[in-house]
């Protein structure tokens, strides 16, 4: 059953929304850390947000005023960069990084905010009618999945450095 234009741009209101908040977090929080990891991370994010703000308005101008969803897929270029961000900064720290307790807090909202995100993105495709809209939500959800991922490394990590490197060298007592 197709779904009603207002309900589809209801949910990309909600989707603006999303994404003006998670910039706005990610600006607030990046600008009071003292962290290079996390400003380089949340500078980067913030960035990204920006772009779906973009992208969600486009299309949602176009339901709105058109009456219709884009015919052709939305171009979506997947962020590979996010990794190098963070790559590049523990890379600079080293295992000697510290995290401030307010720090880390934000680190977890953040991977908070990403998860609604990825659900309410998933959702979306699943409910959706259109090759077309259904791309588009799953290229969301792949995104916001990313994001998620590297903030749970980045808690990982900035809780506890060294024993991060442990865990992602594979370090271990062979026992021999």
């Amino acid at each position: 059953m197709k779904e009603p234009l207002d309900e589809r741009a209801q949910a990309l209101r909600t989707a603006l929304q999303m994404e003006i908040d998670g910039k706005e977090f990610y600006q607030k929080s990046g600008a009071q850390s003292s962290n290079l990891l996390i400003r380089k991370l949340f500078q980067h994010l913030a960035e990204q947000e920006d772009i779906h703000y973009r992208v969600i308005k486009e299309i949602y101008q176009r339901v709105t005023i058109k009456q219709a969803w884009p015919e052709k897929e939305t171009p979506f270029a997947r962020d590979k960069s996010l990794r190098s961000v963070f790559r590049e900064a523990i890379e600079s720290l080293g295992k000697n990084s510290k995290a401030t307790p307010s720090e880390i807090e934000a680190v977890k909202i953040a991977m908070q905010m990403e998860d609604q995100s990825y659900s309410f993105y998933r959702s979306r495709s699943e409910e959706a009618d259109s090759p077309v809209e259904k791309a588009f939500y799953q290229a969301l959800t792949a995104e916001e999945r990313n994001h998620y991922l590297t903030l749970v490394d980045s808690h990982d990590y900035l809780s506890d450095p060294a024993g991060w490197f442990t865990k992602t060298e594979h370090w271990g007592l062979d026992g021999g």
